[in-house]
């Protein structure tokens, strides 16, 4: 399940929908930091539903099926988007949100190369999120995800 952050900080977020003015998140993951860009035109409502969650928290795992990508299960949860600006081949740094339907609704986190899939077979996830920088430290995060285990992962409006 999502966890907004409650840390008394709005985070840049305002109005009943959670709009951002800032298209930047930060993302704080395995004691490191990465920007990432919003994919507005690609995948307008799931950006749009993301930032009403902003901040948020969740812990990262590696994923199961798709390969060198960290994964973050939200069972039931639903967005209130559908499919949009889907791939199965994200590259490393391409966030996908899978709204549900096949498998459990879900975060995928890649960090290398991933053939995005579930028990079910090959899924595809809505790319909503690109790293534009830190993504050299992308391969040391699946590293902690695989030999340490479960990683905080924090998502902010970048300031």
């Amino acid at each position: 399940m999502l966890h907004k952050k409650d840390d008394g900080v709005g985070g840049g977020c305002t109005g009943a929908s959670g709009e951002c003015a800032d298209t930047m998140l930060r993302i704080r993951v395995a004691g490191m930091t990465f920007r990432a860009r919003f994919e507005e035109e690609g995948a307008p409502q799931t950006v749009a539903a993301f930032k009403g969650l902003l901040p948020y928290s969740e812990r990262l795992i590696q994923a199961r099926w798709s390969g060198e990508s960290g994964w973050i299960p939200l069972g039931d949860f639903q967005l209130g988007v559908g499919i949009e600006n889907a791939t199965s081949y994200p590259s490393p740094g391409e966030i996908l949100f899978y709204p549900g339907g096949f498998s459990e609704t879900e975060i995928l986190f890649p960090y290398g190369r991933t053939c995005f899939a579930s028990t079910m077979g090959q899924l595809a996830g809505n790319h909503f999120l690109t790293i534009v920088e830190g993504n050299d430290q992308l391969k040391e995060v699946g590293r902690r995800i695989v030999w340490e285990g479960a990683q905080e992962i924090v998502f902010e409006v970048a300031e």
